[in-house]
């Protein structure tokens, strides 16, 4: 897709939402997840979308697919790099390569129960963009790789608390 299809939709979404504030906020597609073996699990949305995780086998997975602490990585890069890409559309930038790597550090000891005071998730995350200046000034890249990361939805997620519910069911 062009940067002027991107930046053409962009614009029109801003230009409805300016004009129609009290559409902005909505509840966002729900997924759920479906044991399938031991700890793979298919997880599914809206229009089909669907996709597998497991653990490693040293934790009792059979390492079929990818674990979920990799999906929330690989889905923090790839909507950061989206990011990048539509504000590059709408301030005419034209890039060259882009490429988005997030990792994290972690400690088991949270995930498995072993010290109650060691965090399940995450204890820092690092983002990291490589990208073509193509001829564009670098610090005008810089500032747009910014606003992407500070607008991406996922990096604010997990760089502040989001209120958090459950619901248990018994059947």
């Amino acid at each position: 897709m062009s940067n002027e299809t991107i930046r053409n939709a962009l614009q029109g979404a801003i230009t409805y939402l300016t004009e129609n504030p009290q559409d902005a906020k909505s509840t966002d597609s729900v997924a759920t997840a479906t044991i399938e073996d031991g700890l793979r699990c298919v997880v599914r949305g809206p229009d089909g979308a669907e996709v597998a995780t497991d653990m490693v086998t040293s934790v009792g997975g059979g390492n079929t697919a990818p674990s979920p602490g990799w999906l929330l990585r690989a889905a923090t890069a790839s909507c950061v790099a989206i990011l990048i890409t539509m504000k590059a559309a709408l301030d005419d930038v034209d890039l060259g390569e882009l490429e988005v790597s997030v990792d994290s550090q972690s400690d088991d000891l949270g995930i498995l129960g072993i010290d109650e005071s060691t965090p399940a998730g995450p204890l820092s995350t690092s983002v990291r963009v490589k990208v073509g200046a193509n001829g564009n000034d670098e610090e005008k890249v810089r500032q747009l790789v910014a606003w992407a990361h500070d607008h991406c939805p996922l990096c604010d997620a997990t760089k502040r608390a989001v209120p958090i519910s459950l619901e248990t069911e018994i059947v």
